[in-house]
């Protein structure tokens, strides 16, 4: 694990996971070493396609200590719930405990977009947010962990090396845009200790 500052976040209040390309696998060794009471939020943010059936939630599911939500428009979030952005909708915040979906043109060729999702949440929760990239392959992300940094939250990201899909981490990692590059089996811990 590699550090660009020292400090840690000690005031968690939503984490969010982006990811695309590779990511998923990621996603799922995390889930079977999470615990379950957090005391915050964790929001999923994929790129998937939009004709895909609800299949993501029913196999997280199986494997997270914490309930599983499909978010919906006008959800309002509750600690210790594994929440997944819907396919095709980019997701908002509101405020710290209201999100809403939005259909408007796709970032990156993406819609949900998680530059567009960071950016949001870095404007509601500020420090209190801390916001991951994974896998992937385009540059979705990257400026959403810049605002995210800009604002006071804290950026972790895949290390490329461990990336099945490289290009992603290692653009916000050339972009200055992370606090904390990370190996996968690390990830569970790290959001455990938040």
């Amino acid at each position: 694990m590699r550090d660009k500052m020292a400090s840690q976040n000690t005031n968690t209040e939503l984490v969010i996971i982006g990811g695309s390309a590779g990511s998923l696998q990621v996603i799922l060794d995390m889930l079977r070493r999470l615990r379950p009471k957090l005391g915050f939020p964790i929001i999923l943010v994929l790129h998937r396609k939009a004709q895909t059936p609800g299949v993501l939630p029913l196999l997280l599911e199986q494997l997270s200590p914490m309930k599983v939500a499909e978010l919906e428009d006008k959800t309002d979030l509750l600690p210790d719930v594994l929440y997944i952005a819907p396919a095709d909708y980019h997701l908002l915040f509101e405020d710290k405990t209201l999100v809403s979906l939005d259909g408007s043109e796709k970032v990156h060729y993406s819609r949900p977009s998680i530059d567009v999702c960071f950016q949001s949440a870095a404007e509601a929760f500020g420090k209190g947010l801390v916001g991951v990239l994974l896998s992937g392959a385009n540059a979705d992300g990257v400026e959403g962990l810049k605002d995210i940094r800009r604002s006071g939250g804290t950026a972790w990201v895949q290390d490329p090396l461990t990336a099945e899909v490289d290009y992603m981490p290692r653009l916000a990692i050339d972009n200055g845009a992370y606090d904390k590059i990370f190996n996968p089996t690390e990830l569970a811990e790290l959001i455990n200790s938040l």
